[in-house]
């Protein structure tokens, strides 16, 4: 396994604690599930990239898609194993190795497609270095029409500005804006992250597929190394939920969070 995937198999056995199963994820996974259900239907074929410990990939499978779920984590794989086997969706979900930044060594049957939609959720297109590059792989796997959606984290969130700055972390703050910077993948351990606007992910995309909407995945509610706060006055920050949920894609809402979500069409 590469070294860069050891921070994910790290932070793989906790994951679904300290985040799948927290109320702001939750949230904030139900955002991104409202807008997929105009997307999917019965029988697509989907790939997942980054899929972590297989929450997305079984929420799909349950609504009769079949799903090629990927990861670069060893441990994150096993983990989305055992949910998929627990939720009795073997028959529609598929687990498989994929490194993002190795996308030549994805030469197994699972990856010749065609898929009729692509998935990666909660920054896992912010671990690739080369993002026209994957675009490019994707292009190849995917027919004219098929949706493709991604849910990076952008490059300016409010909420994390704020919190170093009133902390006296100016470095902190504004690190989204240096390209590669390090950042924590949980239990101890770092790797390189990109954090692309919306503006310029569309344009590593365009060659191949064709921008159709962008809405703010959480504006109004914090990162979620801060969801503390949204235990501690979950009442308030349900309010700030719901006026998420109707206006995440006016601007500027949509590039001023922690996460955004990316609708494309191949061309």
């Amino acid at each position: 396994m590469p070294v860069r995937d050891a921070p994910f198999d790290a932070a793989a056995a906790d994951y679904d604690q300290h985040f799948t199963e927290r109320r702001l994820a939750r949230w904030l996974r139900q955002m991104v599930w409202a807008q997929l259900e105009a997307l999917i239907a019965p029988g697509q074929r989907i790939l997942e990239l980054n899929g972590g410990t297989g929450e997305d990939a079984t929420w799909l499978a349950q609504r009769g898609c079949r799903v090629l779920l990927t990861d670069g984590a060893a441990e994150m794989q096993r983990l989305a194993a055992q949910k998929i086997a627990a939720r009795d969706l073997v028959d529609r979900v598929e687990v498989a190795p994929l490194d993002l930044n190795d996308l030549n060594a994805a030469t197994a049957a699972p990856f010749g497609g065609p898929f009729d939609g692509v998935l990666s959720n909660f920054g896992g297109v912010n671990c690739v270095a080369d993002r026209p590059a994957l675009a490019q792989w994707l292009a190849e796997r995917t027919g004219r029409g098929a949706w493709l959606a991604l849910v990076p984290m952008g490059p300016y969130c409010p909420w994390e500005i704020g919190w170093h700055l009133l902390h006296g972390q100016p470095r902190q703050a504004f690190r989204r804006r240096r390209k590669g910077a390090l950042a924590h993948a949980g239990a101890g351990q770092y790797l390189p992250i990109w954090y692309p606007s919306p503006r310029q992910l569309r344009r590593d995309f365009a060659p191949y597929f064709a921008h159709r909407r962008t809405m703010g995945i959480g504006t109004l509610l914090p990162p979620s190394y801060l969801d503390h706060w949204v235990e501690r006055w979950p009442s308030f920050f349900e309010r700030m939920r719901r006026i998420d949920a109707h206006g995440g894609g006016r601007w500027p809402f949509r590039s001023l969070n922690d996460h955004y979500l990316m609708i494309l069409e191949r061309r």
